[in-house]
């Protein structure tokens, strides 16, 4: 099967992780696929760590130019079917179709639980101009139907996989050794979190949790960039923690971080799906403490395999966080159950499986 993938953002978080993921998968089983985005989208230098052929288009904003471009694209090139993931390209995507004379059939993914507008051009792209939707969770989904006038058979759930012989856990020693690779103090409680510097991942309600009622000898790890590292960077200083939080920025291959973790924190408040990271690090087996906000219930199950707080409650996160660092046993059974249930629901195979059904009842279609 031929796949365009399409993308529009120039962020880097789980979204484009997932279109990366899903398009070398899909490769990796025979599928002719590809990915067109801006030129400083920040996947068009990361498709080639994947092993995913890439294009430069101008699609980063809703504009005639970027429909014009995706229109010459689809003329030069045949595809079965189009894999859209951001409103920019889903659109643009939708009115270059009209302009093509047996354009492929458009599914388009959603990532995360923004709001939709009910009117009737956002009515038009998901009921008319798309044949199917897949979103990364079933709250997404019960969003979507609620939303928008849109068939329930065309809305199908595709929760993001993870590959759990990469995403495993570090036994004792192995734990001791990642920190020591990555200069983090070898005997201290450690508390991480990796996720883009965006507010809605609530990362100064988990800061704010450090700076009281914590061991002082507990340290916090903050894996990523964007758009809050400023915020952050004055706020770890004015709360005097330093010494006790890092700022490490992006790393290609997050394992070694996940293992040298005790705890994992996902503190969102908005715009989530299922998150990447919290799966990520319960594939780890790590203990987890976050939210109920989009999709994640369907994911982490207070008392079972995680720890739920109510968002942008940074009492309720240091409390989660003591009784976790404060109880080994606790630590190991929670981290225990999250990997089971991840590796039983959330298996990048699955996610595989799942799309390739999609993209072929699309094309199959009449």
């Amino acid at each position: 099967m031929r796949i365009l993938h399409t993308e529009a953002s120039c962020g880097w978080g789980g979204q484009e992780i997932r279109i990366l993921s899903e398009a070398q998968g899909l490769i990796e089983r025979g599928h002719d696929v590809r990915l067109v985005c801006p030129r400083e989208a920040r996947i068009f230098e990361e498709a080639a760590r994947f092993g995913v052929p890439v294009e430069a288009l101008a699609i980063g904003r809703k504009r005639l130019r970027g429909v014009l471009a995706l229109r010459a694209y689809l003329k030069q090139h045949e595809f079965d079917v189009i894999n859209t993931h951001s409103s920019t390209d889903a659109w643009l995507a939708a009115l270059a179709c009209r302009l093509v004379g047996g354009a492929p059939p458009i599914v388009r993914t959603g990532h995360i639980s923004a709001p939709l507008s009910n009117n009737a051009a956002t009515r038009w792209l998901y009921a008319r101009a798309t044949s199917y939707i897949a979103t990364t969770g079933e709250a997404l989904r019960e969003q979507l139907l609620t939303t928008l006038s849109v068939s329930p058979d065309r809305i199908v759930s595709v929760p993001t996989g993870v590959d759990a012989t990469r995403y495993c856990p570090a036994d004792a020693e192995g734990k001791i050794a990642r920190r020591r690779q990555l200069g983090l103090p070898v005997d201290a409680p450690l508390v991480g979190i990796v996720a883009t510097l965006r507010s809605w991942k609530g990362h100064r309600f988990l800061v704010e949790a450090f700076a009281g009622g914590l061991p002082s000898s507990a340290h916090l790890v903050i894996v990523g960039d964007g758009p809050q590292l400023e915020a952050l960077t004055a706020q770890i200083a004015q709360l005097g923690l330093p010494d006790r939080v890092r700022l490490v920025g992006n790393h290609p291959d997050v394992v070694p971080w996940l293992q040298a973790l005790d705890v994992f924190v996902l503190p969102s408040y908005a715009n989530e799906g299922v998150p990447q990271a919290l799966m990520q690090a319960m594939s780890c087996g790590l203990p987890c403490v976050t939210t109920n906000v989009g999709a994640i219930p369907e994911l982490a199950w207070d008392g079972l395999t995680a720890r739920i707080v109510p968002a942008q409650d940074a009492d309720a996160l240091r409390l989660a966080i003591v009784e976790l660092l404060a109880d080994q046993s606790l630590r190991g059974s929670l981290g225990a159950a999250a990997r089971e249930h991840v590796v039983a629901t959330h298996g990048r195979a699955l996610m595989l499986d799942r799309m390739e059904a999609l993209f072929h009842k699309a094309v199959e279609a009449p």
